[in-house]
């Protein structure tokens, strides 16, 4: 297990830039650096983190950014890392993009990476919207989320990308969170010593699309994993098993109630309404679901393939 002693002090991601106060993706990727130790290339699509890292003079990154189109993070990571081959050079390259540029408008990009099995990181920083463009919904928004295209809630269930993308079979796959940024690392860590096509989703909780205040998005990171809402694994070599606070709450009694969760974030305040306890039953039915899906994988001795 990574111990905090065992980071580096260096910074990689500096302060002082343009994104929300609370910003997750900034956590995550200033752990990302301290993960890999600066030592990588990074892509970056069209998202949050191409404003905050692309406005001159505030750019905070202190590795090479190659900024690509909406829809093309995994194709240019993948042809990256084939440019640095050629070169001679051993340089590990991570694809870093957003729910919208993950599940919905990158899917087949990363379809075909994964397909491929090419020697990359992915790491989908899931704030479960189009937050950059105007907090739309995207094909990661939960069921009964208000996002502005959805003002009276999400009608329609969210895509569990970490499962299709174990689905192709990659060598590693695993979900994490900004909240636990030690398991973060670790996962980081371990994916990048593994040959192929490596992808990490990771919960990213946004202050400003989900209605809470900047100081409490570590506590909302921290309660969707405790009221099941978030589930921590990894899938290595097609055997998937429970990491970190998750290996615990398999058993729904251990979990605390999603009420919990909910009640933080402005984009669900109508889930908790009389009038509205069909929608909050419907979130609370696809959330047992997820973990009738990662029981069921378990109970086979957790062999997705």
């Amino acid at each position: 297990m990574v111990t905090v002693r065992e980071l580096t002090v260096e910074e990689f991601w500096l302060p002082g830039h343009s994104a929300c106060p609370g910003c997750p993706a900034s956590l995550g990727l200033r752990m990302l650096g301290k993960a890999l130790e600066g030592r990588f290339a990074l892509v970056v699509p069209a998202c949050c983190t191409t404003v905050i890292q692309g406005i001159y003079p505030r750019t905070p990154s202190r590795v090479n950014i190659l900024n690509i189109a909406f829809a093309a993070s995994a194709a240019a990571a993948s042809g990256l890392k084939a440019a640095l081959e050629l070169r001679g050079l051993d340089l590990p390259v991570v694809a870093w993009a957003g729910d919208g540029g993950t599940v919905d408008i990158g899917l087949q990009a990363l379809s075909g990476a994964a397909e491929r099995n090419e020697d990359i990181l992915y790491i989908c920083y899931d704030n479960e919207a189009y937050q950059n463009t105007g907090i739309q919904r995207s094909g990661a928004t939960p069921i009964g989320a208000w996002t502005t295209t959805t003002p009276t809630g999400k009608r329609e269930q969210r895509k569990d990308a970490a499962l299709i993308v174990a689905a192709h079979k990659a060598p590693y796959v695993a979900t994490a969170s900004v909240a636990y940024p030690l398991d973060f690392v670790e996962k980081v860590r371990k994916a990048a010593s593994i040959k192929g096509f490596k992808y990490i989703h990771l919960h990213a909780p946004c202050p400003t699309g989900w209605r809470f205040p900047p100081s409490k998005m570590v506590e909302v990171g921290r309660l969707a994993v405790e009221t099941g809402a978030w589930i921590l694994y990894e899938v290595e070599n097609g055997v998937l098993k429970l990491t970190g606070r998750s290996k615990v709450l398999l058993d729904p009694s251990k979990r605390r109630p999603l009420e919990d969760y909910l009640r933080l974030q402005g984009r669900f305040a109508h889930l908790l309404k009389p009038e509205n306890q069909g929608q909050l039953e419907q979130l609370k039915k696809s959330v047992d679901e997820a973990w009738e899906t990662v029981k069921t994988i378990l109970e086979r001795g957790g062999k997705i393939f």
